[in-house]
């Protein structure tokens, strides 16, 4: 019902007014701007709109509309939580287009895209080091791998990628990642990897992880994905005797394939993949960097559908792969949900939130203020927590200003306030936990105070919201005054049904009565004596007992025209249609009256009744409003309404 008042749409464009804007209107004393009423009718009178309504007959319709919503604040439901509550979802959904940077995520999504359609072939050297390691630690692990990239100006890569990487892989692989693509790894390490020219060795670069050194070998436009089946053996390193059974068992296979060996039923019966075995060594669609770099380069190598490789290696055991299917990387349009999707599992998740943050920094001139109130927390926090009463003890006492933007300072007791809401006990040092819930600090007062500017920025954000508060509360005025006292008024609808029961009359003769099917004689007999002898409120409670521990009546009430039931048809209406009562219930009862061309009672016609109500209580409604609060509209501006 509520959809019927609020709409769900969300406005990204701003509409700017250039000249002040007039009041158009004034109901009970408060004011209603010509762009209010400007932007509702033409919403709501739109190409799309089947009953437009001229501009007079629109403002009677906003007029009343506007009344009720006076009504609903004088009744305080405007105070009320659950309305609070109600707006506040709204405006918490109408607001998260206007706190990013669309461009930004745009920028992030195509970028991404980009990237899944080209590989790039990539080692790697590591210096582990925790990201939330104590300064001392981390200068060590990036003076390491400084020194790593000084030497491998002049010496092999691979070579010291044994000697010092700390990726374990690195003593038997020398670093070799393989072919990697979009989303293989993790953000930093990718776009390092992507903005490395061929040939080179990077920079360092840090991740969740550690410190890399990253060469790129090679690029390739992405082959897409395939789809392949295999047949594995297991190995085990150091286990000699196991390593070749296994070979010996997959050349003899591959010896069945080539000479026309069922490849499904083989893999079936003989491969160790039980996984992908049981659907004859089907694997799932997987594109660069999903498999290990040796399995991926003979599945990629395969050209035509139903090709098989020889038998290759990898780190898990021996193989031999067919082609199934091919595929290309599909389009931006196509592929832009699946990258919405995994964007929002790493880092570039937060890329068009960072931009607007620095955007609000400059707009609102952040600025710092000169001193050592920053450092003042950080001398008090050393060797203790945010959560530890001495130190919060100590730093209450702290007044400097620390940073101000938007003509407001932020001083060190706001910022304390913030930490002891946003404890925690990480062991970083002191100035890494600072900065962090200082810029934390910083990003939630700024998305604060831009939020709370939003209506004064945009006057399309400012009518929808007012959209919003207005529609909730015609809903649950309208509500208690109109919709529900019209449905729980028995006495209003029995008099309005006795005031108007001419409006109500019948093209066709009704029957009102009961169809009471038996299932013997004896229980026919006792539901007749029930419906001759029993009160009408009381008669369906007394036939229900004869239902005791078996089913001997079935019931049915109503009010029939001729067609609806082929008892009543039988029975009252004498149908000439062949009939046949149930085997089950052959016996059968039909009691009642004929109405020929009224119903007996508003509750034959509750529904009519019901809505013809609830439309005079509307239309008394208005009248009573309409006295109680003035009204007063400009004429003047009326006539400068645009539409569109």
């Amino acid at each position: 019902m509520k959809a019927l008042f609020v709409s769900l749409s969300v406005l990204l464009f701003s509409v700017s007014l250039v000249a002040k804007d007039p009041v158009l209107m004034t109901i009970n004393g408060n004011p209603v701007s010509k762009s209010e009423f400007e932007y509702i009718y033409n919403k709501n009178n739109s190409n799309n709109v089947l009953d437009k309504k001229t501009l007079e007959e629109y403002v009677d319709l906003f007029v009343n509309f506007k009344l009720k919503v006076e009504e609903a604040k004088s009744q305080g439901i405007d105070t009320t939580k659950s309305f609070i509550d109600e707006l506040r979802g709204y405006r918490d959904q109408l607001t998260k287009p206007y706190l990013t940077d669309a461009k930004a995520e745009e920028d992030v999504l195509k970028e991404a895209y980009e990237r899944l359609k080209e590989d790039v072939e990539v080692s790697h050297i590591l210096i582990r080091v925790d990201q939330y390691a104590d300064p001392e630690d981390t200068l060590v692990a990036w003076n390491k791998i400084q020194e790593i990239s000084k030497r491998l100006q002049h010496e092999d890569f691979s070579a010291v990628a044994k000697e010092v990487s700390e990726d374990q892989s690195a003593s038997y692989n020398g670093g070799y990642v393989g072919w990697i693509t979009g989303f293989r790894t993790v953000y930093p390490f990718e776009t390092m990897a992507f903005n490395t020219p061929v040939g080179t060795i990077s920079s360092p670069v840090r991740t969740v992880i550690g410190y890399h050194l990253i060469k790129v070998s090679n690029r390739r436009n992405s082959p897409g994905e395939v789809l392949v089946s295999h047949i594995m053996k297991f190995t085990s390193e150091g286990d000699n005797a196991l390593n070749e059974q296994a070979k010996h068992q997959i050349d003899s296979l591959c010896q069945l394939v080539k000479e026309g060996a069922d490849f499904g039923q083989l893999a079936s019966a003989n491969s160790d993949d039980r996984g992908s075995a049981v659907k004859n060594g089907e694997l799932p669609w997987f594109g660069t960097g999903r498999m290990v770099p040796e399995f991926e380069q003979a599945a990629f190598a395969l050209q035509n559908k139903g090709d098989i490789s020889e038998p290759i290696q990898s780190a898990y055991g021996w193989h031999i792969i067919k082609l199934i299917d091919t595929k290309p990387i599909p389009s931006f349009e196509a592929k832009k949900s699946e990258i919405e999707r995994l964007i929002k599992r790493d880092e570039r998740a937060q890329a068009g939130s960072k931009a607007f943050i620095e955007k609000l920094k400059k707009d609102y001139k952040l600025k710092f203020a000169k001193g050592t109130a920053k450092d003042d927390f950080c001398t008090l926090l050393q060797d203790r927590t945010l959560a530890d009463s001495a130190f919060l003890a100590e730093a209450s006492s702290l007044k400097k200003p620390m940073f101000s933007f938007a003509k407001k300072t932020y001083k060190q007791n706001d910022f304390l306030s913030y930490l002891k809401e946003n404890s925690s006990t990480e062991k970083s040092s002191a100035k890494d936990i600072i900065d962090e819930k200082l810029n934390e600090f910083i990003e939630k007062e700024l998305l604060a105070y831009e939020d709370s500017q939003l209506e004064k920025k945009y006057d399309d954000f400012r009518l929808l919201m007012n959209e919003y508060h207005d529609g909730i509360l015609l809903f649950e005025v309208s509500n208690e005054e109109v919709w529900e006292k019209a449905s729980k008024d028995t006495a209003g609808l029995a008099a309005f049904f006795k005031k108007n029961k001419e409006n109500y009359t019948w093209d066709k003769p009704h029957f009102k009565g009961r169809v009471v099917q038996c299932k013997n004689e004896e229980a026919l007999q006792a539901a007749k004596h029930i419906i001759a002898s029993q009160p009408q409120d009381s008669i369906d409670k007394q036939l229900r007992f004869l239902n005791d521990s078996v089913v001997n009546i079935k019931i049915d009430k109503g009010l029939y025209v001729q067609g609806d039931n082929k008892f009543v048809d039988h029975y009252i209406f004498a149908s000439t249609d062949e009939f046949e009562p149930d085997a089950k219930f052959p016996y059968v009862e039909v009691a009642g009256k004929m109405l020929n061309d009224t119903p007996e009672e508003y509750t034959d016609v509750r529904g009519l009744v019901t809505a013809d109500y609830q439309e005079y209580l509307e239309k008394e409604w208005i009248v009573h409003l309409r006295n109680k609060y003035p009204v007063k509209i400009n004429q003047k501006v009326l006539k400068k309404i645009q539409k569109n």
